[in-house]
């Protein structure tokens, strides 16, 4: 349960704001939605900050639960493995990408169905219902961290292809890789279906193109496995855990401690040498053979290493 904070602030803030969606849409009848979702960029109720704004707006419960729930499940793991700039920085570049990618699709529908040769304030029927262009543009309307939550869902597969995970209601575990293609397949596939069914099938896809390009672009200019600039992860978190190690047992002992003091200090310092060999053991195995060959005790004791 130790939620690293870029995580932990993301869910709370998206909390926050879905309890003042409720309080001021039953209090005030102003619909949050609609002031910060994602409007079409052709709508007159389009703003720029809405392209990050809509990422901590929910349409129900189900919408927030599910969201909240992969970014608890998958964050945390991509945060550890990343640092929190680094995962923020992902998060944020992918809600986005979501956002411009949604936005171009909402444009090639409105060119296909003719909008396009409308005026602003001339006449569709939409349902039944007869309304300006201009107000109906104003209907097209995204919200949810969906795109930020299925770009995290890439970079796990990425990062742990052959992580096995239960996946109701599948009787077997399926490899993480395994999932993350047929989410992708699924959202190709419900996008092309064009049910209506007010889902933001592009959208997601788009997070996870943002995704994968911002990953392989850190791979590229990091060197070797590194998922950014400068060293792989690996080797800067073997460097931390190494300089904490070194810190802690670099001081000599005092002249005037006691000789039991001073064989105290040397079992300690021992033991502390031993841990970080047994680090630089388990990093080993992660590089050679993948974070997924690690036992639950080598997992433990790897995350208590980045913690200190």
């Amino acid at each position: 349960m130790n939620m690293p904070p870029i995580t932990k602030n993301l869910i709370i803030i998206n909390i926050l704001f879905f309890l003042a969606q409720q309080i001021l849409g039953m209090r005030y009848d102003l619909d949050l939605n609609d002031v910060l979702g994602l409007h079409f960029f052709l709508a007159s109720d389009f703003h720029l900050y809405q392209l990050v704004t809509y990422m901590f707006m929910h349409g129900n419960f189900q919408h927030i639960l599910f969201n909240m729930l992969a970014v608890w499940m998958f964050g945390r793991v991509m945060e550890t493995m990343w640092g929190p700039k680094r995962f923020l920085l992902f998060y944020l570049i992918c809600g986005i990408g979501a956002g411009l990618t949604q936005e171009v699709v909402q444009y090639f529908s409105f060119m296909m169905n003719g909008l396009g040769s409308l005026p602003l304030d001339g006449l569709v029927s939409v349902d039944g219902y007869t309304m300006p262009l201009s107000t109906y543009l104003n209907f097209w309307t995204t919200v949810g961290a969906s795109g930020a939550v299925y770009g995290i869902l890439l970079a796990f597969g990425v990062t742990f292809p052959n992580e096995r995970m239960f996946i109701f209601p599948l009787p077997v575990p399926i490899k993480a890789k395994y999932f993350v293609i047929g989410y992708a397949v699924l959202e190709l596939f419900l996008g092309l279906g064009n049910r209506g069914d007010g889902v933001a099938h592009f959208a997601h896809l788009g997070g996870m193109i943002f995704a994968w390009i911002l990953i392989m672009y850190w791979r590229k200019n990091g060197g070797g496995n590194g998922y950014y600039g400068g060293s792989s992860s690996w080797e800067q978190l073997r460097q931390k855990v190494q300089d904490l190690f070194r810190k802690m047992f670099s001081a000599k002992p005092q002249m005037h401690a006691s000789r039991g003091k001073m064989s105290e200090d040397m079992d300690y310092n021992a033991r502390k040498k031993q841990r970080s060999e047994e680090i630089d053991r388990i990093l080993e195995k992660v590089k050679r053979d993948g974070y997924g060959s690690l036992t639950d005790e080598e997992k433990r004791k790897l995350f208590d290493a980045s913690q200190q």
